[in-house]
């Protein structure tokens, strides 16, 4: 009997990268000698576009509640770069985001955010469809903020990440993991510090720290863990 279960966007994704892996293994035997002494680490711009069109708005569409992502702004990530897909009408943005080469983001951003730090975002897949390496990325977005072309966000806001299809890089694994639903919210240059330190898995935590594009994250599933459950008067089991 043939299965009717429809594959996720994730295992579609794998099957893809596995054959474009493959393929471009063959293809480094016959040019490895000639590359000696170039960059190791080359940016495909093909690679950014690995999802179709109609999954990558699927996976978009999921980092935040109907009510929000249904009427908010879509990009998808072409071989140029984002294109908006759809134009919204409450002032969120939603797209997947790819943050290193080997993670994958889908995320929405609101007003201020869509604004501000992710005008950074979009502009980093443009580098990227160029071939830029990551670290002369990162130097011109740097730049960016440096001269005014990009700005931290100006006011208290928030970025839904409540996907459950979020691939992240965790900094202290140093692994790609699965990323548990959370909030993101702007906190431009604020570090640790701050905060009194880090504060352990059941309190928020930041990422960027001290940059223009730094996050609070709070993830619910850790909030309600262990005493913290009542501090945040969570549902029970």
């Amino acid at each position: 009997m043939k299965s009717t279960m429809q594959k996720s966007p994730i295992t579609r994704l794998r099957g893809r990268l596995i054959y474009q892996i493959l393929a471009g293994f063959l293809i480094s035997l016959f040019s490895v000698f000639p590359a000696l002494g170039q960059d190791k680490n080359p940016i495909p711009p093909q690679s950014r576009t690995l999802i179709p069109p109609e999954e990558q708005i699927q996976l978009a569409e999921g980092a935040a509640s109907t009510e929000i992502s249904q009427q908010a702004t879509i990009y998808v990530l072409k071989s140029k770069g984002y294109v908006k897909e759809r134009t919204g009408t409450n002032g969120f943005t939603c797209l997947v985001e790819h943050q290193f080469l080997e993670t994958f983001e889908p995320i929405c951003y609101d007003a201020e955010g869509s604004a501000t730090t992710m005008q950074a975002r979009l502009y980093r897949e443009e580098l990227r469809a160029t071939g830029l390496t990551e670290e002369e990325i990162t130097k011109q977005i740097d730049a960016g903020y440096k001269s005014g072309r990009f700005k931290a966000p100006g006011r208290p806001g928030f970025a839904y990440m409540l996907s459950t299809e979020a691939r992240v890089f965790d900094h202290d694994s140093k692994k790609i993991i699965t990323a548990p639903p959370h909030l993101m919210f702007y906190a431009p240059y604020l570090t640790s510090k701050d905060l009194g330190g880090r504060l352990g898995p059941n309190r928020p935590f930041l990422l960027w720290e001290g940059r223009p594009d730094t996050f609070i994250i709070i993830a619910p599933i850790f909030m309600c863990s262990g005493d913290a459950a009542k501090i945040w008067h969570c549902p029970g089991p």
